[in-house]
């Protein structure tokens, strides 16, 4: 019977938000795999556990993974943590956890800190609907073409950053969407010299040029308010109308297919155009 892989979350930067479930989990496992064993053996001492530890990390994923496969095959269990925050999340996690559910072993997440849902609710920004962007590309060309396709999202958006990216981040953000866009920066969060600015994003990019800024950054951007659109009129509706019986088209057959397309009550519309009708054919009496 194949064994358990558990996802752990660890703190963000606050110990104490450590769960007496993550304990526990971590001490009865069978090892635990770590994205670096020296900050997580630090975590495991505090705790006072002492377990096996794997490596598993970005650069090492295509190997490591399948061997923690092939050890919870065989019936070990293991613990996934990562240096700070929610395994899997932003997190080479995603591909051991679908290595798992290829292989139908059991995948179980605890619950924990997550910087992005922490920062989104303390943002001040709309909650309800959200999508997280992770950190964005290197590469200009393709941040370009990420950023490009957000140009429209309503939702509210959020980023990770490096201090020394964010300047630069900030600037294509502000390009992008506009210096009046609403911005949260959550800085250290949970940590001693935590810190939740709420500005715009000229604001942000102003703040940044006078300050160095300092740890780990989460950006929570106000989405594109909704594009409202007007509803076509029935003027327009009758026009298209008559541009379709110029191309004999019957009245009806052109009502019923400009009514389709524009959406306008079928019945409204032919009483309007009959009555455009009406009025233009008294025009044309009247003129002669």
């Amino acid at each position: 019977m194949a064994g358990t892989l558990y996802l752990v979350p660890t703190p963000i930067g606050n110990l104490g938000d450590i769960s007496r479930r993550m304990v526990e989990t971590l001490s009865s496992v069978d090892f635990i795999a770590a994205e670096d064993t020296r900050v997580s053996v630090k975590l495991l001492n505090h705790l006072d556990i002492k377990k096996p530890m794997v490596i598993y990390h970005r650069h090492n994923a295509d190997t490591s993974g399948p061997a923690i496969v092939q050890r919870l095959l065989a019936g070990e269990s293991c613990a996934l943590v990562t240096d700070a925050g929610t395994p899997a999340i932003s997190d080479p996690g995603e591909d051991l956890v679908a290595l798992c559910a290829g292989a139908e072993i059991p995948v179980v997440s605890i619950p924990g800190p997550c910087a992005l849902i922490t920062a989104l609710s303390v943002s001040g920004l709309p909650t309800g609907r959200f999508t997280f962007e992770g950190f964005l590309p290197m590469n200009k060309k393709n941040r370009r073409a990420h950023l490009d396709a957000l140009r429209r999202e309503e939702r509210t958006m959020l980023f990770y950053e490096a201090p020394h990216k964010l300047a630069a981040t900030l600037a294509d953000l502000r390009e992008t969407f506009g210096g009046d866009r609403r911005i949260t920066l959550c800085r250290e969060l949970t940590k001693l010299h935590e810190e939740v600015v709420r500005t715009t994003l000229d604001g942000a990019v102003e703040r940044c040029a006078h300050q160095s800024p300092k740890g780990e950054y989460v950006l929570v951007l106000a989405g594109c308010p909704p594009v409202v659109e007007t509803p076509p009129s029935l003027e327009a509706g009758v026009e298209k109308v008559y541009v379709l019986r110029g191309k004999g088209i019957s009245l009806r057959d052109a009502v019923k297919q400009v009514s389709k397309e524009l959406g306008l009550p079928r019945n409204e519309l032919y009483a309007a155009a009959v009555t455009y009708k009406d009025s233009h054919q008294s025009e044309l009496h009247d003129t002669k």
